[in-house]
C-alpha cells in the first residue's frame, strides 16, 4: 500500500467507506433491538448507570475467563495412526487471545499435537491486538524478561495510559509489523506461525494502515486524547449520574460483579479504572500518561446526511479486563479468605497468572518453535541417522471479517473443526451453516454473559436460553455431565452419542477451563469532542452487525422492553469497550 501519492487519500477512503459499508437489512444492534421492540425512543435501562450502554461496539478485552481449549475439545482418537495429530479451533469474537495463550501454555500437560487457530473478529483493530499480543508473548526471553514482557502485556492489553518505555516498545513492534504485512515471505520467515494468507487484500492494506498509526504516523498526543475520550465517554454512560460516579461503581461491583462470583475485584482498583481507563497500576500513578493507541478504533459515522470518518474510544468502560485472569488462578491460595475478605486483588492474581502463563510458554513453546520437538531430536539421534523435520507446533490463521456465513461453502473449511468457540457478542452468527463446518464428535462452547453488569438476572437467564435454541437448531445437543457454568454452554454435534464431559480432560490432569467473548453496543451520536477525525491511515472498523433473522432471535432473550442494550457475555472474565464521537463540521 503506497504511504504518498497524490489519490491515496481517495484510495483510502473508498477502502474505509467499503469495510464499513453495512450489509442489507442489517443496522447497529442496539438500534435494531430498539427498533424491533417498537421502541422508537430509547427509554433508559433500569440500571444503576441509566444508559446500560457501557461495553461499546468495539471489544478489547474477553469477558470470561481463559481456558485451555483442548480441555473444551474432543480427545485424541486413541485409534488414530498419526504421528502428529491436529487440533483446529474455530474462534469467534475470541479478542484478546486469551484463550489460545492458556492453551499454548498448558500444552505440556496433553499428548502432542498440532494446532491450528482459526480466529474470526468483527474488526481490524482487534486482529491487529492479536498480533501484538502474541507478538509480545513470544519475544525472545534474552532480549526481554520474563517479569518485564508480563508487565507490557498488562499495560498494553488492559490499561487506556501507558508508561513511556511500554508506548515506546508499542511504537517499535507496531512499525515492525507494518513493514511485514505487505510482505508475505518476511512475514512467513520472521514470524511464522503466523498466517495472514485468507484476509482480503484491502483488509491488509487496512491492517497495515493500523499498524502505522500505532507507530505513530500522526505525532502527539491529540491525534487520540485518551483521557479526555474516556471522561466522554462516561459522561455520557453516567448522565445525570455522573457526580455520583464512585457510588454506581461500588453498587455495579458489590451488587453484581462480586454476586456472580469475581468477589475478588477490589474497590479501589475497580473506581481507578472506571475513572482514568488504568486497571493494572504497576508502577506510581504519575508514570501513565501515554495513550494506548491500540484502543483506538474508527468508524465510518454519519453526519447531517454524510459520511464522517472518526476515530475514538468505542470499548467497555463498565465490567473491565478483570475477569479473562484475575478472577480464577490454579494456585488456589490466591484465592483465599481472611475475615471474609479476599486477601488477593484481581489485579495481583493477574500479575500472577499471566507470569505463570508467559513462563509455560518460554518453557515449552519457544524451544519447540525454535529448535522442535526435544523428542523427535532424541529420537533422532538414537535411531536415525538425521533429526525429525521440525514441527511449528501451532499456527493463528486470521479470516476475512464477514465470512461466517460463508465458511460452509469452502471444502477447507466443511467438517474440519473439532473445536467450535463464541464469543457471547457473536451468538447471532451461529447458524447451520456455521454447524456444518465441525467435524463430526466436535465440540461447541458458547461465552455467556454473566459479567455484563447491565444485564438483570432475567436476561442473563432468557440470554443463555437463546443459546441453547440457536445452538440446536445449528446442530448441537446439550454436552451433559461435568460441572454447570453459569460462563460457559457446552455443546456437542448432534448424531454422536452423547459425551460426558470428563472424557475431555481426565487423561491429562488438566482441569476444565473457561472460555472468553467479545461485547456488543450501539453508536449513539457522541457530542463533538468524543471522536477525532480520522486521517489517512488507520481505518474505521466496521460497526458490529447482526443479520435480521438473528437480530430478533437475540432481542427477546437479553433485552427487555425498557432496555437498550445488546447482548453480552454472562461469564466471568475479560472486560469491555469504550466509545467516541465524530468531529466538528
Amino acid at each position: 500500500m503506497n504511504e504518498k501519492g497524490g489519490d491515496y487519500g481517495q484510495q483510502l477512503k473508498r477502502t474505509l467507506w467499503a469495510l464499513a459499508q453495512p450489509r442489507a437489512g442489517r443496522e447497529g444492534v442496539s438500534w435494531i433491538i430498539w427498533k424491533d421492540k417498537g421502541c422508537p425512543e430509547r427509554t433508559a435501562m433500569t440500571t444503576p448507570a441509566g444508559s446500560g450502554t457501557g461495553f461499546g461496539s468495539v471489544s478489547w478485552w474477553g469477558l470470561s475467563p481463559a481456558v485451555d481449549l483442548q480441555a473444551e475439545g474432543p480427545p485424541v482418537d486413541p485409534d488414530s495412526q498419526a504421528e502428529n495429530p491436529e487440533l483446529n479451533v474455530l474462534l469467534l469474537g475470541s479478542v484478546d487471545g486469551r484463550h489460545l495463550l492458556r492453551t499454548l501454555a498448558r500444552a505440556a500437560l496433553w499428548p502432542r499435537r498440532r494446532f491450528h487457530f482459526y480466529v474470526l473478529e468483527n474488526n481490524l483493530e482487534a486482529v491487529a491486538r492479536h498480533i501484538l499480543i502474541f507478538s509480545l508473548a513470544l519475544e525472545d526471553p534474552e532480549k526481554m524478561g520474563l517479569q518485564e514482557r508480563s508487565e507490557t502485556f498488562l499495560e498494553v492489553w488492559g490499561n487506556a495510559l501507558l508508561r513511556p518505555p511500554v508506548a515506546a516498545f508499542v511504537r517499535a513492534q507496531a512499525g515492525r509489523l507494518a513493514h511485514l504485512v505487505p510482505e508475505p515471505d518476511r512475514l512467513a520467515e520472521q514470524l511464522p506461525w503466523l498466517s495472514l494468507g485468507a484476509l482480503k487484500f484491502r483488509e491488509r492494506d487496512a491492517l497495515e494502515a493500523v499498524f502505522r498509526f500505532w507507530a505513530g504516523g500522526e505525532k502527539g498526543p491529540e491525534a487520540f486524547p485518551m483521557s479526555r475520550l474516556w471522561d466522554s465517554r462516561l459522561r455520557q454512560y453516567l448522565g445525570s449520574r455522573y457526580d455520583a460516579r464512585h457510588g454506581v461503581s461500588d453498587w455495579d461491583l458489590h451488587m453484581k460483579l462480586h454476586d456472580r462470583g469475581a468477589r475478588v475485584i477490589h474497590t479501589r482498583e475497580f473506581r481507578r479504572w472506571r475513572d482514568t481507563g488504568v486497571a493494572f497500576e504497576l508502577r506510581d500513578s504519575s508514570a501513565y500518561h501515554v495513550p494506548n493507541r491500540t484502543l483506538a478504533s474508527g468508524r465510518l459515522l454519519s453526519h447531517r446526511g454524510e459520511r464522517v470518518a472518526a476515530r475514538g474510544y468505542w470499548g467497555d468502560i463498565a465490567t473491565g479486563p478483570f475477569v479473562a485472569f484475575g478472577i480464577e488462578a490454579d494456585d488456589e491460595t490466591l484465592l483465599r479468605t481472611s475475615n471474609g475478605q479476599p486477601v488477593k486483588t484481581a489485579g495481583e492474581i493477574t500479575e500472577h497468572n499471566v507470569g505463570e502463563l508467559f513462563r509455560e510458554m518460554a518453557a515449552w513453546g519457544h524451544p519447540r518453535a525454535a529448535e522442535g520437538d526435544p523428542e523427535q531430536v532424541q529420537g533422532g539421534a538414537e535411531g536415525s541417522p538425521e533429526p525429525a523435520p521440525v514441527l511449528e507446533p501451532f499456527t493463528v490463521h486470521f479470516l476475512p471479517l464477514d465470512s461466517a456465513h460463508t465458511l460452509h461453502h469452502k471444502s477447507c473449511y466443511k467438517g474440519q473443526f473439532q473445536l467450535l468457540y463464541v464469543a457471547c457478542g457473536m451468538v447471532h452468527l451461529l447458524s447451520p451453516e456455521l454447524g456444518a463446518c465441525v467435524a463430526p464428535r466436535g465440540r461447541l462452547i458458547v461465552e455467556l454473559a454473566q459479567f455484563l453488569v447491565d444485564l438483570r438476572q432475567e436476561q442473563l437467564h432468557a440470554f443463555s436460553r437463546r443459546v441453547g435454541e440457536l445452538a440446536q437448531a445449528a446442530g448441537f445437543a446439550p454436552q451433559l455431565g461435568g460441572k454447570p457454568s453459569d460462563t460457559f454452554a457446552r455443546f456437542y454435534k448432534a448424531g454422536d452419542s452423547a459425551p460426558g464431559h470428563e472424557d475431555q480432560a481426565v487423561e491429562s490432569g488438566t482441569p476444565p477451563p473457561e472460555v472468553l467473548a467479545p461485547p456488543l453496543e450501539a453508536t449513539d451520536w457522541p457530542s463533538e469532542d468524543r471522536t477525532q477525525p480520522l486521517e489517512p491511515g488507520t481505518p474505521p472498523s466496521e460497526p458490529l452487525k447482526l443479520t435480521s433473522e438473528s437480530q430478533a432471535s437475540l432481542l427477546e432473550a437479553s433485552v427487555p422492553p425498557t432496555g437498550s442494550q445488546a447482548p453480552k457475555s454472562e461469564n466471568q472474565n475479560v472486560p469491555p469497550e469504550t466509545k467516541s464521537a465524530i468531529p466538528d463540521l
